[in-house]
């Protein structure tokens, strides 16, 4: 019987040229990608690739031969795929999407309105978390989709290239004035009360590494789980919020608060995505990642 896998990971090789990008292509480890090559390989009783310095070549004798063939072949079955999913009208079945309010707030919001328009029959499931949260969620096979901060050091879970960057910043109130319309050196934020997330989440650790590579120590006075209520309490001049611009952007736009520039600036947060580790993804959650992909 034929393994259409090994041929859907077979193209995906010979198009990237290289297994890390196939593997990013396909949501898969890149270890699934050259096992699945070796055992086409095997099957086919042939050489299909030369490894190079370059990356991954068809070989001569091998891949060229059938890469056209297995083209036309994986585009027919696109197309039969199309014309069925047409005639049923919609994907349906559950999609369970894990993610921190501004990701889900500044980032996904677009793109879950535009799925949910093409596929109303889906219930959509959002887990709002940390990283931490949303990686257990994933490798409990709770969760389809994760959004996480990057770097993430986790064997159980396939990760994806860069989707979006935060960037966190200082605001407060008017209450704190004299810090507002210049640059102000990051250490002296150490003499006003700061309001953070708490220390178990990714973001806090960031800002806190960052921080300490300047040899700066930030002391928050407050710790908080909640942005919204680190914002509202930033707004009544509690203290200065360590926060991501873009979930404040309305109350900046407004002047509800104002930013405070510093010297040096924090470094934006790479927000990557996380999929279960060899988990078969449904058709579903293979449109709403096409929707990420095609941006």
């Amino acid at each position: 019987m034929v393994n259409l896998d090994l041929y859907r990971v077979f193209y995906a090789v010979a198009k990237c040229g290289s297994l890390t990008k196939a593997a990013e292509e396909l949501y898969i480890s890149k270890p699934a990608v050259s096992q699945a090559v070796k055992q086409l390989e095997n099957q086919l009783g042939g050489k299909l690739f030369n490894r190079t310095h370059k990356g991954m070549e068809l070989s001569d004798t091998g891949g060229k031969q059938i890469f056209d063939t297995v083209e036309k072949a994986l585009k027919l079955l696109a197309e039969a795929e199309t014309k069925y999913s047409e005639l049923k009208n919609t994907a349906a079945g559950v999609v369970r999407i894990c993610a921190s309010d501004t990701v889900s707030t500044h980032f996904l919001l677009r793109y879950i309105k535009e799925y949910h328009e093409k596929y109303p029959n889906v219930n959509l499931i959002l887990q709002n978390g940390t990283s931490a949260e949303t990686i257990e969620l994933l490798k409990n096979k709770k969760g389809d989709i994760g959004f996480v901060n990057l770097p993430v050091d986790d064997k159980d879970v396939n990760l994806s290239n860069t989707v979006m960057r935060l960037h966190d910043t200082f605001v407060a109130s008017d209450k704190f004035a004299e810090l507002f319309g210049r640059v102000v050196d990051l250490r002296r934020l150490q003499d006003y009360p700061l309001l953070m997330l708490e220390l178990n989440t990714a973001t806090r650790q960031a800002i806190i590494n960052f921080a300490h590579s300047q040899g700066i120590h930030l002391h928050p006075e407050i710790e908080l789980a909640s942005l919204e209520l680190m914002a509202e309490l930033a707004k009544n001049g509690i203290g200065i919020a360590c926060i991501p611009r873009e979930f404040v952007a309305h109350e900046l736009e407004t002047g509800a608060l104002k930013e405070i520039r510093t010297n040096p600036e924090l470094p934006a947060r790479a927000i990557g995505l996380a999929l279960p580790k060899d988990e078969e993804l449904s058709f579903a959650v293979k449109e709403f990642l096409n929707l990420i992909r095609a941006g």
